[in-house]
């Protein structure tokens, strides 16, 4: 298959960049990894006027602590770089293990955090860890920058609140006082897979009783969902198995999946009742965030 004629940019900053997007608007596209965009134009899903190519951002590239505030993850930080930074199984590791789980070695190489979010598709594996963790996105426009919690930044499949001119920056996860978080995914197949449902968990404990928890749920609704009756659930109570339970159910019952060919909305149900309560346990018994 063959890409369709476009026009292609690679500008060489992020100030000449921001103008080229308010310049073509919604008939351009903007490339960071493009292991989604271009799949896309090649089997005629899309075809963009101009294509503007992020790759020569040096600024939108790496991950670094910032004390007081938090780790800052620039938006084309591969997802292979995600999954190996030094700096992230210290602070983060759930967000290694998130991605280092994520489709094949070849698309994570390719592939970037940016990329993953801003697609917005209700089965990604990273926006729910980065949820839980309460990250935080930056956009940018030629007028200058917002900073908006990702828990509000998902509007639908495909369609979040970044405007047509603004570009996605960089990702903060804040600090915080989380003692364990993990998530954790079912696909068909080991490698490559689309997530058929997910659970994403994290988790204050004070000794055996729960102080907060943030529980996100993947391909469980039309975008990435809080399960709040469960966090509300288990919130200022004593962690027991049977609690675990509830919680997993409560989860269940909230969710909004669909029928689909990987699985049906009951079945989907099910494995995030079951995803739920093994991510609450694993983020509680073993700790480590």
């Amino acid at each position: 298959m063959y890409l369709p004629d476009f026009d292609y940019y690679a500008p060489p900053d992020l100030v000449e960049a921001c103008q080229l997007v308010r310049e073509f608007g919604n008939s351009a596209k903007i490339l960071a990894g493009g292991t989604d965009l271009l799949h896309k134009m090649k089997h005629t899903e899309l075809a963009p006027e101009a294509v503007i190519s992020l790759k020569k951002l040096s600024e939108l590239k790496g991950i670094r602590y910032l004390p007081g505030q938090g780790v800052i993850i620039g938006a084309l930080t591969t997802q292979n770089e995600l999954a190996d930074s030094p700096l992230l199984h210290r602070k983060y590791r759930s967000v290694c293990e998130a991605a280092h789980n994520m489709a094949n070695n070849q698309i994570r190489h390719i592939g970037t955090v940016g990329g993953n979010i801003v697609n917005a598709v209700p089965s990604a594996d990273l926006p729910p860890i980065l949820m839980v963790l309460g990250a935080k996105v930056k956009l940018v426009n030629i007028d200058g920058e917002r900073t908006v919690p990702l828990d509000e930044f998902f509007l639908g499949v495909h369609q979040t609140i970044r405007r047509d001119d603004e570009i996605l920056t960089e990702i903060e996860i804040p600090d915080q006082k989380t003692t364990g978080s993990t998530s954790i995914r079912f696909g068909l197949r080991k490698s490559g897979a689309l997530a058929v449902a997910g659970a994403a968990v994290a988790v204050e404990m004070d000794g055996e009783t729960c102080r907060s928890a943030r529980i996100v749920l993947a391909a469980a609704a039309p975008v990435p969902m809080r399960a709040r009756a469960a966090e509300r659930l288990i919130t200022g109570q004593q962690i027991t198995p049977d609690l675990l339970e509830q919680a997993g159910a409560a989860a269940a019952r909230e969710s909004n999946p669909r029928d689909s060919i990987r699985g049906s909305a009951e079945y989907r149900r099910d494995l995030i009742r079951i995803l739920t309560r093994r991510a609450l346990h694993k983020a509680i018994t073993e700790g480590h965030v």
